[in-house]
C-alpha cells in the first residue's frame, strides 16, 4: 500500500488512500502506528491539492481526520496538512467542506500550539463563511464544534470577534443541545480569553438568550450558559447590570432552591457574589429576588466547597450593603 500511495497513477494514489482510511476504521493504535512509521503524512496531506480525481481530497483528509482524533494530531499539524484544510474549506464540494471542518476541529482541539496553527493559516474567516449556507445538522454540529475548539484559550489580537459572536449569538437559539453547548463554550472561551470580550459579548446581544436558557432542562447546557454568565457578572457594575435588568435574578433562585448539580449551584453563587459586590441597588435586587435567603439555606446546610462560595456573596453583600440591607 505504501508504494501505491507513493505512485504516479492517480487512481492507484486513490486505491491506496481509500485502503489506509478503511484500515484506520478499526481504531486500533498498533494499526495508528504503522501507518505513523510508513511515513506517508506528507503524501496524504499533497493530495488535499489535488483537484482530479475530486474523491481523492475527501479520501486523504478523511485519514488525516481519523490521525488527527488520536494521540498524534501534531504529526498531522506538522506534515503540511493545515494550509490545505483551511484552503478545502471553501471547496465547491460540501463534503469535502465538511471534511476538512472535522480534520481541522480535530487538530485545533488537541493543543494550544496546534490550535495557534490553524489560526495562523487563517481558517476562521472561511469556517464563518459556512454558516451563512444551508447545512445538515451534522454538518452544523461538526463546524461550531470547530469553532468552539479554536475559540478555546486566548484568541491572538489579530482576530476579530465582533464577527465570531454574530455567529454565537444565532447559534446559541439552535435548538439541537449539541450544537447549543458547543456555542455556550465558545461565547464562555470569548468572555475569558479576549480582552473586551465580556463587553463585545454585551454588544452581541446574547444576555437575553443567556438567561432564558439557564431553566434549559439539560445539564449539558445549563453549565456551559451559566459558566458564561460567571464570567459575564465578574465584568464592572454596568455590565453586571444588564444581566441583572435581563431577570437573571429570579433563574438564579430557582438554581439555588432545587436539586441541581452541585457544580450548577457553585456557578450560580459565584454570580451572586460577583452581583453583591457591586452597588447598593445591585445588592437590592438580590434581597427583593429573594436569591439571599437560599444562599443562607447553602450556608448552612451544604458541603464546604459550596458553603465558600455562599459565604462570599454574604461577605461581599455585607460589605457594601446599607445597615438595613445587612439586616
Amino acid at each position: 500500500m505504501v508504494d501505491k500511495v507513493w505512485s504516479d497513477d492517480t487512481a492507484t494514489q486513490l486505491e491506496a488512500t481509500v485502503q489506509f482510511r478503511k484500515l484506520l476504521s478499526d481504531g486500533k493504535n498498533s494499526t495508528m502506528i504503522k501507518i505513523i512509521r510508513a511515513d506517508v503524512l506528507p503524501r496524504f496531506a499533497e493530495f488535499l491539492s489535488r483537484q482530479r480525481p475530486p474523491q481523492l481530497q475527501m479520501e486523504a483528509a478523511w485519514v488525516l481526520t481519523n490521525i488527527a482524533a488520536s494521540d498524534y494530531t501534531l504529526l498531522v499539524a506538522e506534515c503540511g496538512a493545515v494550509p490545505r484544510l483551511v484552503e478545502l474549506l471553501e471547496s465547491p464540494d460540501a463534503n469535502i467542506r465538511h471534511q476538512a471542518t472535522w480534520a481541522l476541529g480535530n487538530i485545533a482541539a488537541d493543543m494550544p500550539s496546534c490550535r495557534e496553527t490553524v489560526l495562523d493559516h487563517g481558517a476562521v474567516t472561511p469556517l464563518l463563511a459556512q454558516f451563512k449556507e444551508d447545512m445538515k445538522v451534522s454538518v452544523l454540529r461538526t463546524a461550531t464544534w470547530a469553532l468552539s475548539n479554536l475559540c478555546f484559550g486566548k484568541l491572538p489580537a489579530e482576530i476579530q470577534v465582533k464577527p465570531i459572536l454574530e455567529i454565537i449569538s444565532l447559534l446559541i437559539h439552535s435548538a439541537d443541545e449539541k450544537i447549543l453547548a458547543d456555542a455556550c463554550w465558545a461565547l464562555y472561551y470569548i468572555c475569558d480569553g479576549v480582552e473586551g470580550g465580556i463587553q463585545d459579548a454585551l454588544d452581541a446581544g446574547v444576555c437575553p438568550q443567556l438567561v432564558k436558557l439557564l431553566m434549559h432542562a439539560s445539564a449539558n447546557i445549563l453549565l456551559p450558559v451559566i459558566t458564561s454568565l460567571a464570567r459575564i457578572s465578574a465584568g464592572d457594575d454596568t455590565q453586571v447590570q444588564v444581566i441583572v435588568e435581563q431577570g437573571i435574578l429570579p433563574c438564579l433562585a430557582q438554581l439555588l432552591a432545587r436539586n441541581y448539580p452541585k457544580i450548577i449551584k457553585k456557578q450560580a453563587c459565584l454570580i451572586v457574589s460577583n452581583i453583591t459586590a457591586g452597588s447598593k441597588d445591585q445588592i437590592q435586587a438580590v434581597i427583593d429576588a429573594d436569591v439571599m435567603n437560599h444562599v443562607i439555606v447553602l450556608l448552612k446546610t451544604s458541603e464546604t466547597d459550596l458553603k465558600k462560595e455562599a459565604a462570599w456573596a454574604i461577605s461581599n453583600a455585607a460589605s457594601g450593603g446599607s445597615s438595613d440591607q445587612i439586616q
